[in-house]
């Protein structure tokens, strides 16, 4: 399992998809599931939705990672040939300058380009230690007129990545582009192909959302669409295991899958989610009975798709499940294998104990 999540992983990061431009994405998943006979649909949006039906008594379950990556979209053409952005998500200034980008025009038709950096002989001490706006930021990638842009396919409107790339570093760790989210989309075809072969079975949902970078948008069609009873969302946690980031939590890199007990964004959205307790104990059970470890987190500053997926309908029983990870919507983000494959383990596990017996009824709940 984990050579095929290392495979799956590092194909897809190499894979652009800004948000809203998911397509190549999603015909990789697509090709995916097809070699695992996983009859797949596209909705309006662009969500990739696959059905594997289970037990008509038991609770459905939709399991769900976005496809979808942060960027940039191409805002100005200068007369000279540069480019200005429009950043689109959560995309770090501090992290900007002379990162090499993707353009993103059609397969075999995208231009590399960088995000420039004053000269550094140039630059006033005063400008040295300055983040500079992406506003005044703007990207050079080679050409000297405005037509030279525009001849190459690249205009206004045109998405803008991160550079896709993927680096082995020591042991099962793997740094580069998106992990967040084409580790969680690798992680469910994994849980896909598991559970199309285990019985018995609740009827599991698995969808590959679109949009969540922008503001949380694809899980939430999906939800009204499938109305599952449980969501659970598959997304990085943040590991805190390094010198900046003792203080927000006990999350280790290599440590483990791990579940999040609260999530609040604290800015601009006032939304998050606390998990039902039926899940909680779900997964609790199951790692312990599985002998797998189970990290917990609670944080503020971040937001997943399950903030609006639960309010879908009557409500939708959710969970936040996910992977380690850290340097969050950098160039190159971080998480572990071995995390992913335990994963994987314990989802099939925890998915494959819900029967018609397994009740979401929270006055029933100890």
């Amino acid at each position: 399992m984990k050579d095929r999540l290392r495979k799956l992983v590092t194909e897809l990061m190499l894979i652009p998809g800004l948000a809203g431009y998911e397509d190549r994405v999603r015909r990789y998943l697509k090709e995916r599931l097809a070699e695992l006979s996983i009859v797949s649909r596209t909705d309006m949006l662009g969500n990739l939705i696959a059905t594997i039906e289970g037990d008509k008594d038991a609770p459905s379950v939709m399991l769900f990672a976005h496809m979808d990556q942060l960027g940039f979209i191409v805002r100005k053409i200068e007369a000279g040939g540069f480019i200005r952005i429009e950043r689109l998500g959560g995309v770090p200034e501090r992290a900007l300058a002379a990162q090499p980008v993707l353009l993103c025009v059609a397969p075999e038709k995208d231009r590399p380009g960088v995000i420039a950096n004053k000269s550094h002989h140039a630059t006033t001490p005063e400008e040295k230690y300055r983040v500079v706006p992406y506003q005044d930021l703007h990207i050079d990638a080679g050409f000297s007129t405005a037509e030279e842009v525009v001849a190459a396919g690249v205009d206004i409107g045109t998405p803008v990545v991160y550079r896709p790339s993927a680096i082995a570093l020591a042991g099962d760790r793997i740094a580069g582009t998106a992990i967040d989210d084409r580790a969680g989309c690798a992680v469910v075809l994994e849980v896909g192909r598991e559970i199309s072969n285990l019985h018995p079975r609740p009827t599991v949902h698995l969808v590959f959302s679109v949009q969540e970078e922008f503001n949380l948008r694809g899980a939430v069609t999906a939800a009204q669409v499938l109305k599952p009873d449980i969501a659970i969302q598959i997304d990085l946690l943040l590991a805190t295991d390094t010198p900046d980031m003792g203080y927000r939590g006990n999350v280790k890199l290599g440590g483990g899958p791990a579940m999040s007990l609260y999530s609040f964004h604290g800015r601009g959205t006032l939304n998050g989610t606390i998990p039902h307790p039926g899940l909680v104990r779900l997964l609790e059970t199951t790692a312990a009975r599985e002998k797998l470890p189970l990290q917990r987190s609670a944080h503020v500053g971040a937001l997943t798709e399950t903030s609006y997926v639960q309010l879908v309908g009557g409500g939708v029983a959710t969970i936040d499940v996910g992977f380690p990870m850290r340097y969050s919507h950098s160039a190159l983000e971080i998480c572990d294998l071995g995390d992913l494959e335990q994963l994987t383990t314990l989802l099939v596990a925890a998915i494959g104990s819900i029967g018609p017996s397994f009740s979401l009824d929270r006055d029933e709940l100890p």
